[in-house]
């Protein structure tokens, strides 16, 4: 049970439910709770994304621009977790400032009132924020659904959130005939050498600096958790060099756990990037057909990756011209943050 240090007094709109409290985040000892919470909502939410304990640790533990002790809530009933919420801050590169924030709840728990009342809390946090950190321009608060996610949809938008930008999940199948795209000349591709990993995601970080919504993502510290995570695999990635320079590449990735927990064989096709100077010359249709040959050799029957749908480079023509068809959607939901509305959560 938590103790009254640790209880949010606060919560607006608060629910009368037998037993509910809101409370603080307790540091690691949260992780299985949060995981729980995460577990319980996947089958109902449609999420297919394999978050485990262990995913939990590393992220809290590479967490940016947030103080979970007072950028969280956790809902408990009779002392069980049944929810809990985030709100953190980002710039967009365009000068925006960004407060993306969740709120997972478990299914038997929503339409009762705890959601509504968690993402109000996490607002006028993320107004908070913005007193305490000027920022002049723009300022959203942010947040993603996926299309089955009925009940999250509903509550953004009764909260005035309106929908501003869709990605599609992208799936490739491999039991087919595979398209033939050779490397154009003038361009390399090798084995990556761990000394190159670094110079390889700088590169990234540059050739996806004009994207839409894009903030300082590409950071060591990113790549450090990267790191710590099985997906990371280099020796899979198909990185196109110009003499000394990196031009493009395709960062592919897998996880295992999540192919086994949804038997299937997928490899995901991530950070498809060209870097200006080399851009219109067929290179990322070339890194991404070496990318599918290597999938189909390793016995995997789908690729897949995420796109924005609305690229102004043309990926989601590239990608359909490749075989990929859209599977699933996910939208960026916005709203203005008003910070004179800005109370201290207590």
């Amino acid at each position: 049970m938590s103790t009254p240090s640790e209880d949010i007094h606060s919560v607006p709109h608060h629910p009368s439910i037998e037993e509910l409290r809101f409370r603080r985040f307790r540091g690691s000892e949260d992780f299985p709770h949060m995981f729980a919470v995460i577990q319980a909502s996947k089958h109902v939410d449609q999420d297919e994304w394999n978050n485990s304990l262990e995913d939990i640790t590393r992220n809290y533990n590479h967490l940016k621009n947030c103080d979970p002790s007072e950028d969280m809530i956790f809902a408990e009933i009779a002392g069980r977790v049944v929810g809990y919420g985030r709100v953190w801050w980002e710039d967009e590169r365009k000068g925006t400032r960004l407060y993306p924030l969740l709120v997972h709840l478990m299914p038997q728990w929503r339409g009762k009132g705890i959601r509504q009342a968690m993402l109000e809390y996490l607002r006028q946090r993320a107004a908070h924020i913005s007193q305490q950190k000027f920022h002049n321009g723009a300022q959203y608060i942010q947040a993603n659904a996926g299309e089955a996610e009925i009940d999250w949809i509903q509550l953004l938008k009764h909260n005035g959130f309106g929908p501003v930008r869709w990605e599609y999940e992208m799936v490739r199948p491999l039991d087919e005939d595979l398209p033939v795209h050779p490397i154009p000349e003038g361009f390399d591709v090798r084995p990556v050498r761990e000394l190159e990993i670094e110079r390889i995601w700088s590169a990234a970080a540059e050739a996806f600096a004009d994207h839409w919504g894009e903030t300082d993502w590409f950071t060591p510290a990113t790549l450090a958790e990267w790191q710590e995570s099985p997906r990371f695999l280099p020796e899979l990635w198909q990185v196109a060099w110009h003499g000394d320079e990196v031009a493009g590449m395709v960062l592919n990735e897998m996880s295992e756990e999540e192919n086994k927990e949804y038997d299937r064989k997928r490899g995901y096709t991530e950070t498809i990037s060209v870097r200006q100077p080399w851009r219109g010359r067929g290179l990322a249709k070339a890194l991404i057909s070496r990318s599918l040959q290597m999938w189909q050799d390793k016995g995997m029957l789908e690729a897949c990756h995420g796109v924005d749908a609305e690229n102004e480079q043309g990926a989601l023509q590239l990608y359909e011209s490749l075989g990929y068809k859209a599977n699933r959607t996910f939208t960026t939901y916005r709203k203005p943050l008003c910070a004179e509305s800005g109370k201290v959560p207590t």
